[in-house]
């Protein structure tokens, strides 16, 4: 049994959801069959979809599980688009540049002379050593990473290594050449083979974000013959693509349009759109239930769409401060008028990811809406972080995703509100006892009565 059979079976015992019991499935309105990129992989990463958004009631989205073959709910946990483990690791080619060995064995007396592009990006590299001297020892690399947006979250090297490999690096990180900090220390660099099999570390951890990283050697060890630099980009949310839901209003009062989102969606942006130019003050505010108060999400701020001959120019997105899931939406313009058309209000979210465990036989499935079932999150991310320990840190769960149509569960019988029979029985049961200690009470009065004539 490998370790992460051994981690998940640990997690399905502990996390308290009915997996020993029967088919728990009719307690949701529906399910999609899922398809596994590999299998047996131990776990999976699943993209939610606008379906499942659309179908799930919970506030907090806990009626979104997964199911195994018999029905039973599988270790899972929810994952934020901006997280980690909600995108697959994002790899692009890097530029890099061979310094030549130096003496001693420090290497900060190292002078680099360097001719850039326009656009910042690295042409030529020339080093000049200092007054160290000693054995000479390799110079090490150049890696140019200006032309990335994003920060760096790892640097992969790939080598020509015709013998045995081990030696170790350090890592500085530059924005201008001049000034170095150092990010890494110490980093071994691995390439073994034997009896056909082969060893191999070439991953550097970074987590920063710099245009120019420096790797050299901390000994006199040789370096490989270097082929190619990967970074491995640090995801962030602004570089997910983001999903928009269009909802057309209806007017209230003088100036107030109110909308109604068709589904759980982790809403985080807004903009709005006009049929005609337009340049308005609007305020947003939105709650869960028609007998809340509304809450301020975004503004006051101005939008504005001016269309001329040209092209179309119009306001920026605005950002929420927190994600909110609520279904009811009230735009508040500050010059009410009545003949004011109700604009298009464009709500806008990332897809999220859940994270599950495989257990039991498939095919599986992708459960949403219940008003009685509920997922509870397992401890998913420390799963993963431990697997990372044991395969590296570049490992990620397999991909898993939705095919086909939706097949009909427990329908929208899953979604109505459950009536409590246990409540209405104990006030029944209060009730006519009242009645009886209330009879009681007025035959003694009765009987009293008429000792006393």
């Amino acid at each position: 049994m490998t370790l992460l059979h051994r981690v998940i079976a640990i997690v399905s015992l502990a996390v308290a959801t009915p997996a020993l019991a029967a088919d728990a499935r009719q307690d949701f309105r529906e399910q999609w069959p899922l398809q596994l990129s590999a299998a047996q992989a131990g776990a999976y990463r699943l993209m939610l979809g606008e379906a499942q958004y659309r179908s799930a009631v919970s506030p907090q989205l806990a009626d979104v599980q997964v199911f195994n073959a018999r029905g039973q709910a599988l270790p899972s946990a929810l994952f934020s688009a901006d997280q980690p483990l909600a995108q697959a690791a994002e790899w692009q080619a890097l530029p890099w540049f061979p310094l030549p060995a130096q003496g001693g064995s420090g290497g900060d007396d190292l002078q680099l002379l360097t001719e850039r592009n326009t656009d910042g990006s690295v042409r030529r590299v020339e080093a000049r050593l200092g007054r160290s001297v000693g054995n000479a020892s390799p110079g090490g690399w150049l890696v140019d990473a200006s032309a990335l947006r994003t920060g760096v979250q790892a640097l992969r090297l790939d080598w020509e290594a015709p013998q045995a490999l081990q030696v170790r690096v350090r890592v500085d990180a530059s924005d201008d050449l001049r000034d170095w900090q150092r990010v890494a220390d110490d980093v071994p660099l691995v390439d073994l083979q034997h009896d056909g099999r082969r060893l191999q570390q070439r991953r550097i951890e970074i987590g920063r974000e710099a245009k120019y990283f420096r790797i050299v050697p901390t000994g006199g060890d040789a370096l490989p013959v270097l082929s190619a630099v990967q970074a491995e980009r640090v995801a962030t949310a602004q570089a997910i693509a983001w999903q928009w839901r269009a909802l057309g209003g209806a007017a209230g009062r003088p100036g107030e349009f109110e909308y109604t989102l068709d589904g759980r969606f982790p809403i985080a942006q807004v903009d709005i759109a006009t049929p005609d130019n337009s340049v308005v003050q609007w305020t947003l505010l939105s709650r869960d239930d028609a007998n809340q108060p509304w809450q301020v999400r975004a503004g006051p701020w101005v939008a504005y769409q001016l269309q001329d001959t040209d092209a179309r120019r119009q306001s920026q997105t605005q950002s929420l401060a927190v994600a909110t899931r609520d279904r009811f939406w009230k735009l508040t313009a500050a010059q009410g008028t009545a003949a004011m058309p109700a604009p298009t209000l464009k709500l806008g979210y990332q897809p999220e990811a859940l994270v599950f465990l495989s257990q039991g036989e498939p095919p599986y499935s992708l459960a949403a809406g219940s008003v009685r079932a509920a997922r509870l999150d397992a401890p998913v991310g420390t799963v993963i972080a431990r697997l990372r320990e044991q395969q590296g840190a570049q490992w990620q769960p397999a991909l898993a995703t939705v095919q086909g149509a939706a097949q009909p569960l427990g329908g929208d019988a899953a979604v109505q509100p459950v009536r409590d029979w246990k409540r209405w029985l104990l006030w029944g049961l209060l009730v006519l006892g009242v009645l009886i200690v209330g009879g009681f009470a007025a035959s003694l009065l009765r009987q009293a009565g008429r000792a006393r004539e």
